[in-house]
C-alpha cells in the first residue's frame, strides 16, 4: 500500500479558502497512491482558538465538499485531517456546539467515516473550554484490506485507546495532528511506544509552520511495528511517499506474539 502523508505548513496570512485550494490541489498530485493523510485542523489552524467558532463548517460544508472532489480526482482513500465541526442541532452533554472531527473520503469522493477527537488538548483552556468530546471509537478499512484505528494528536497520550483499537482489529494507526515544535520529542517516542506496545503500524500526520505563534513540530512520520522508523519528514512542508509492505503486522505478530501474554 502506497501512503502519502502531506505535511503542511501555514501562517496566518492565509484564508480558510485559499488554504483549501492550495491543499486540494497538493492532494490531486497524490495520484497513484493509495492512502493520503492530512494534519489535524488544518483548514482552520490549530492553535488559532479564538477563530474557531467563526470557521467551523459542517462536514458538508465547503472544506469537506472541496476534499471529495480532490480525492476522486486522485483516485485516493484520503484522510482529510480534522476539520472544527459545527453539526447544527443541538449541543452536546457539556452545551457545546463544536467538536474536532476528522474526516475520511473514498476514492469516490464520498465520506465513509468521521472520528470526532475523545481526549482534547489544553487543560480546561483551549479545545476543552470550547470542544465537546467525541466518545466513539472508529476504524475504517484501508486499501490493502487492514483495519486502521482513527485518534487525533493529543489522543497520542493515552495508550488505552489504542488497546481498544488493537482489540476491534486494527493493525494501523492513523493520526493527524497539530504538534508543537516545544514537545516535538514526546511525538516522535510516543509514535515508537503506541506502535511497538501494540504491534502495529504508525501513519501519523504533523503540521510545520508558525500560526497564532505556536510553532509546529512537524517530523511526520510512518513507524513500523517493532518500532522502526520507515520515513520521517523533516520541519517544513513536505510530501513523504512510503510503500508499506502487506505482511508487515502479521509477521511481526507472529514472530514475537507478545500481545497473546496480556493478563489485564
Amino acid at each position: 500500500m502506497k501512503v502519502a502523508l502531506i505535511q503542511l505548513a501555514y501562517d496566518d496570512s492565509e484564508t480558510v479558502e485559499e488554504r483549501t485550494t492550495r491543499v486540494v490541489d497538493l492532494v490531486r498530485q497524490q495520484r497513484g497512491h493509495d492512502l493520503v493523510v492530512l494534519p489535524e485542523l488544518w483548514p482552520m489552524g490549530g492553535f488559532d482558538y479564538r477563530a474557531w467558532s467563526d470557521k467551523a463548517q459542517t462536514t458538508s460544508g465547503s472544506v469537506v465538499q472541496a476534499l471529495g472532489a480532490a480525492a476522486r480526482d486522485a483516485g485516493v482513500l484520503l484522510h482529510g485531517g480534522s476539520i472544527v465541526e459545527r453539526p447544527g442541532g443541538a449541543p452536546g452533554p457539556e452545551g457545546k456546539d463544536l467538536w474536532n472531527t476528522s474526516v475520511v473520503l473514498d476514492s469516490s469522493g464520498e465520506l465513509v467515516a468521521t472520528y470526532r477527537k475523545i481526549h482534547r488538548f489544553g487543560f480546561a483552556g483551549g479545545e476543552p473550554a470550547l470542544m465537546e468530546a467525541g466518545a466513539d471509537l472508529v476504524s475504517i478499512e484501508l486499501p490493502d484490506g487492514s483495519m486502521a484505528g482513527l485518534s487525533t494528536c493529543y489522543d497520542l497520550r493515552f495508550p488505552e485507546l489504542y488497546r481498544a483499537q488493537i482489540d476491534q482489529g486494527a493493525t494501523v494507526f492513523v493520526i493527524p495532528a497539530a504538534w508543537p515544535m516545544a514537545r516535538v520529542d514526546h511525538w516522535r517516542l510516543l509514535l515508537r511506544a503506541r506502535a511497538v506496545e501494540d504491534q502495529a503500524v504508525v501513519i501519523a500526520c504533523n503540521t510545520a509552520g508558525t500560526h497564532a505563534r505556536a510553532e509546529m513540530g512537524g517530523h511526520s512520520a510512518v513507524i513500523g511495528p517493532g518500532g522502526e522508523v520507515l520515513a520521517e519528514a523533516g520541519e517544513g512542508e513536505e510530501v513523504l511517499s512510503v510503500d508499506l509492505p502487506t505482511d508487515l503486522v502479521q509477521a511481526a505478530r507472529e514472530g514475537f506474539p507478545v500481545l497473546a501474554d496480556r493478563r489485564l
